[in-house]
């Protein structure tokens, strides 16, 4: 089958405390805003969109059982964007693996984000 019927991707988050993940992707993170339905915010999220709805379950840090996903943010400086998060507040757990960078860090809900150093591993330029 071809992609030609895919005209966009996008992520549905659910969350428990909407005006805190709103607040959290849309003004820390600098997420595009696409459109605000009031009850619904729809951000950019690379060359797709992150939709957050409320009707979600906040836990302190959810386990891969409990959200078997994570929001990935591939940057150019995993240390320099941790330590802007760092200054807003967000716990971030940086660590070096074989294949790259990341860090890892939680969003008001729970729900598990990563930094990964956008030029190494897979994603590196072609030499």
């Amino acid at each position: 089958m071809s992609n030609d019927w895919l005209l966009q991707t996008g992520l549905v988050l659910f969350v428990e405390n909407y005006d805190a993940c709103v607040a959290f992707y849309r003004n820390l993170l600098e997420l595009p805003l696409i459109k605000d339905q009031g009850d619904i915010i729809i951000l950019g999220f690379g060359a797709g969109y992150l939709m957050i709805e409320p009707g979600g379950t906040a836990g302190a840090h959810k386990s891969r059982a409990e959200n078997p996903a994570i929001l990935r943010f591939n940057v150019a400086d995993v240390d320099a964007v941790a330590r802007k998060l760092r200054a807003h507040g967000v716990a971030v757990d940086v660590q070096t693996n074989p294949w790259g960078v990341t860090g890892l860090f939680h969003d008001p809900d729970g729900n598990p984000c990563q930094l990964r150093n956008h030029f190494e591993g897979t994603f590196a330029p072609k030499a």
